[in-house]
């Protein structure tokens, strides 16, 4: 067990007079046991009743959290033309197409999320390998291979996260920043558990929901009632 700090220590004793309470009490909790000097970043964990290993019960998808989470995303768009230019009018930082994967094949990264038009992907599938492991690559699940970049950069500008389930059956993602307060990080869970939800496998038996927890980045995490989830997302 590693050793932790004076001030995670008593942060904790707040979180754990608050297992399993309800939304607001537990991002209240979590946002009053944040010590660290910067904002920190405010996560949620949730535990599916999901086996990743068979492809029927993947979850995985995207949703445009109504306030964001708090950072700039450098947006890159593989493109040509008319569409190229749509996707800098839009607000993407970068676009183009063969010059671009060039340039990422020398080792350029300095972006956070990709998008292309669906023309593009034979040649952006050449630079899989280095896209791929980074969470890189454009994907028609997550709507980041599309024709209508101008919509996927601004979804994306605004906010927008991607998922994906775990081998443990975790989706880990962040909400939002301390900064935001509760009722704004509120409503960022809200929009991400309504998706959860809504992506529910069909094969999935037994219980979907298994647990829920919310944790600042240096801070314990504080669990939620599961039961509590069907007030939130009705």
């Amino acid at each position: 067990m590693p050793k932790r700090g004076k001030k995670y220590l008593e942060a904790k004793k707040k979180t754990v007079a608050a297992q399993k309470t309800n939304f607001s009490e537990a991002v209240k909790t979590s946002i009053e046991s944040s010590f660290a000097k910067f904002d920190e970043t405010i996560d949620v964990s949730v535990k599916l009743g999901v086996d990743p290993r068979h492809a029927d019960q993947m979850v995985r998808g995207s949703v445009v959290l109504p306030n964001g989470i708090g950072k700039e995303v450098k947006v890159l768009v593989f493109a040509k033309g008319e569409k190229e230019k749509e996707a800098l009018d839009a607000g993407a930082d970068f676009a183009g197409n063969d010059e671009i994967i060039e340039k990422i094949k020398g080792g350029w990264l300095d972006f956070d999320k990709a998008v292309a038009t669906p023309d593009m992907m034979g040649s952006v599938g050449k630079i899989g390998k280095i896209l791929g492991p980074r969470g890189l690559m454009p994907n028609a699940k997550t709507g980041t291979v599309t024709f209508d970049v101008a919509r996927a950069v601004q979804e994306l500008k605004a906010g927008k996260i991607e998922f994906r389930v775990e081998k443990a059956g975790i989706v880990h993602v962040p909400m939002g920043k301390v900064s935001f307060g509760v009722e704004k990080i509120v409503e960022n869970l809200t929009a991400f558990l309504e998706t959860i939800v809504r992506l529910k496998p069909a094969s999935s038996k037994g219980t979907y929901l298994k647990g829920v927890a919310i944790s600042t980045t240096m801070g314990p995490g504080v669990r939620i009632d599961t039961a509590m989830v069907k007030d939130l997302v009705k």
